[in-house]
């Protein structure tokens, strides 16, 4: 029955993605907890990548859940986010999930883990299993989700999408470089090897800094809160031996995590597991070469032709070493083919046929 219905869903987001243009006579609710921790997040980027998303094809949406809406989609699994899901499925409200969130990439990321995975497998399982539909990333997380014995709907993959209208490649004035790296006290003449993302463990992190230990002629860069409470004993130990070629510039605008993309060698996204990573699909849109871990979710990218990948720090370094002395017009050319596909205009049209579905039901 459920397969059947899967296939039924396929099949009308085909026809509504060729037959409706707008999103006329449908409004939105896009829901996010408003903790400002979470705004900081992937999931943060993930929302606002949304509301341009739904921008780009005239779709409706508001973001206060007091207003009359016909399609809700709820973007966090907390209790707040738990009552306004409950509350428009007692209402009838077609209910659209989205699954940043994983029992798998909840493992290793912060201090206290092990402990807050009860909580937040409940919180999961609560707001997952009451879904008309769940939207996740990317194929894999879609299998990922799937097999969670309380899911009871359909589950289709959406990516976050990219907005290539402020993520290019462009010519760097040497007098912004050099104010970029002077205020970031980076070495003028080293090249930038560039990581994303929280501190955490499952991210790679601690992977690059023992990298850079081996590459001092380097400057490995990492963009990303630092937040004390959440470091593992073993991200503060890396923090505290880290070598002097490793710059840990903290949280930063967008418009400079552009700039550093503008500016760097290489981009690593070193991470043992991710339901996507917006940040990657910037380097590739920036056309930055990228070395990533060569993990399952990432295998929509294929080694050697819009990326580069390795399993451990040692191939990780030939890499990093390969980009960083290489020509990589290629490498960086497929790779935007890649963000190309998926630029936020045609995220906005796949989230309006899921929508559409909700509407005519």
């Amino acid at each position: 029955m459920l397969t059947t219905y899967v296939i039924f869903l396929k099949t009308s987001i085909v026809k509504y993605h060729q037959n409706n243009k707008d999103g006329d006579n449908v409004k939105i609710l896009l829901y996010f907890n408003s903790e400002k921790l979470i705004r900081k997040s992937g999931i943060g980027r993930a929302l606002i990548h949304q509301e341009k998303a739904l921008t780009l094809n005239n779709i409706e949406y508001t973001t206060d859940c007091n207003d009359t809406f016909d399609v809700a989609h709820i973007n966090t699994i907390y209790s707040k986010s738990y009552k306004i899901a409950k509350s428009c499925k007692k209402k009838g409200i077609f209910l659209v999930v989205h699954a940043h969130s994983t029992i798998e990439d909840f493992k290793n990321s912060f201090r206290f883990w092990k402990l807050l995975t009860p909580i937040f497998n409940m919180m999961l399982k609560r707001i997952y299993s009451i879904a008309d539909i769940i939207i996740t990333p990317t194929e894999y997380s879609k299998k990922l989700v799937e097999k969670y014995n309380f899911i009871k709907c359909p589950v289709i993959n959406i990516s976050n999408g990219i907005d290539l209208r402020l993520y290019k490649r462009y010519i760097v004035q040497y007098q912004l470089e050099s104010t970029l790296r002077n205020y970031y006290k980076i070495p003028l003449d080293t090249k930038i090897v560039l990581g994303v993302g929280w501190l955490f463990e499952r991210k790679g992190f601690i992977d690059f800094v023992k990298i850079a230990k081996e590459m001092p002629e380097v400057s490995f860069v990492w963009l990303g809160k630092k937040n004390k409470l959440f470091l593992t004993n073993k991200v503060r130990k890396a923090i505290k031996n880290k070598t002097n070629n490793v710059h840990l510039v903290g949280y930063v605008d967008e418009s400079i995590v552009r700039a550093f993309l503008n500016i760097a060698s290489c981009f690593t996204f070193l991470s043992y597991e991710e339901t996507e990573g917006i940040a990657l699909l910037e380097a590739l849109a920036c056309k930055c070469p990228v070395v990533v871990r060569d993990v399952e979710v990432f295998d929509y990218l294929t080694n050697e032709v819009d990326c580069y990948k390795g399993d451990n720090n040692l191939e990780f370094r030939k890499k990093i070493n390969q980009v960083i002395n290489s020509n990589n017009r290629v490498i960086t050319e497929n790779g935007y083919k890649i963000a190309l596909e998926r630029n936020l205009d045609e995220i906005g049209k796949k989230l309006l046929s899921v929508y559409k579905l909700g509407k005519n039901k």
